[in-house]
């Protein structure tokens, strides 16, 4: 950092109310509105104090429809100056500094408040999902099976593709160094993030996107999952294409889906639009976005009964040359 830059960030840490929104950001990602409530001030101050820390890279900030986002940035502590201000804040922090303890005593209210309306639209819902989830085989042995076809070796970055409530990135944790969410549904982003924080799970963030144009970097991740997603797309293709973007030269794409079947009740109860693929449609997606499809496995009801549903998982990675050429035609 050079001297302008260094002397930026004590300018704006060096300022109680940023200082108490630091501390704030340490515990978690939260809105405009919930740092407005938690501090008391009117919400124009609030924005003002954080443009300011974003503007000296020490918070990050992200759109999700008319809800603003800040968190610590991502890379922050990979700076020197950065790491040694975010450490001292969060010294400052545990310290039972009065204000600061009633600003946290005002996080966990509004921490509690999301969590309610997360338990009151999953208890609204539950009752279809628990359905569904009677159609197939247990969400562990599917969830065991996901695990080792990802392999054992740890990675930078995992996206999960329509992540729901956000159990691959719980099923995930201790793999990844960061993990990203998408889905396209704010109730269900907020069940995800209620999810997450009870897990304690802080190096993962889920995001409102659509699957078929995300603001996600390409060839950035190690691991992309679509994990009983596809069916409800008008075109799954496209969701695998994107997903094909977003994998690094040698990067793996994993898809969990069903079986094509023939309950067509589940179009009219659960909107699905797909019932179920073929090894062969997958393979060609996989084929048309330049991904090898490396195993496919099968999990079948062990009843065999006509009402079960099968399930399928795909396993396709990104080859290493294909991507290098292409880098450096690009160059």
């Amino acid at each position: 950092m050079t001297l302008d830059t260094t002397l930026n960030v004590f300018r704006a840490i060096g300022e109680e109310t940023r200082l108490r929104i630091m501390a704030l950001l340490t515990s978690g990602e939260l809105t405009v509105s919930e740092i407005t409530f938690i501090l008391g001030q009117s919400q124009p101050r609030v924005s003002r104090h954080l443009k300011i820390l974003a503007d000296a890279g020490l918070a990050e900030r992200h759109r999700e429809g008319a809800w603003m986002f800040y968190r610590i940035a991502v890379g922050a502590r990979e700076n020197d100056v950065l790491c040694a201000v975010l450490a001292a804040v969060e010294t400052m922090a545990a310290s039972g500094d009065r204000i600061l303890a009633r600003d946290l005593e005002r996080f966990r209210q509004s921490r509690e408040t999301r969590a309610a309306q997360a338990a009151a639209y999953f208890e609204e819902n539950a009752r279809q999902w628990s359905k569904l989830r009677r159609l197939h085989l247990p969400e562990s042995d599917i969830e065991t099976r996901i695990v080792e076809l990802a392999g054992e070796d740890n990675v930078d970055l995992l996206i999960d593709l329509g992540t729901g409530t956000g159990r691959m990135l719980e099923l995930f944790a201790d793999k990844y160094a960061a993990g990203v969410g998408y889905d396209l549904s704010r109730e269900m982003l907020a069940i995800a993030r209620s999810n997450l924080e009870k897990a304690a799970i802080n190096h993962a963030q889920v995001r409102h996107g659509d699957l078929f144009s995300l603001p996600a970097e390409a060839e950035t991740a190690d691991i992309v999952l679509l994990h009983q997603v596809l069916h409800y797309l008008a075109e799954p293709s496209a969701a695998v294409r994107e997903a094909a973007r977003l994998l690094k030269p040698g990067g793996r794409l994993i898809i969990s889906d069903f079986a094509p079947h023939d309950l067509e009740f589940l179009r009219d109860e659960h909107a699905h639009r797909r019932l179920g693929f073929s090894d062969e449609e997958v393979g060609e997606w996989c084929k048309a976005s330049r991904l090898d499809l490396v195993k496919t496995e099968t999990l079948s009801p062990s009843s065999g009964d006509r009402k079960k549903l099968t399930v399928k998982i795909w396993l396709c990675a990104a080859p290493v040359a294909l991507r290098r050429l292409r880098s450096r035609t690009a160059a």
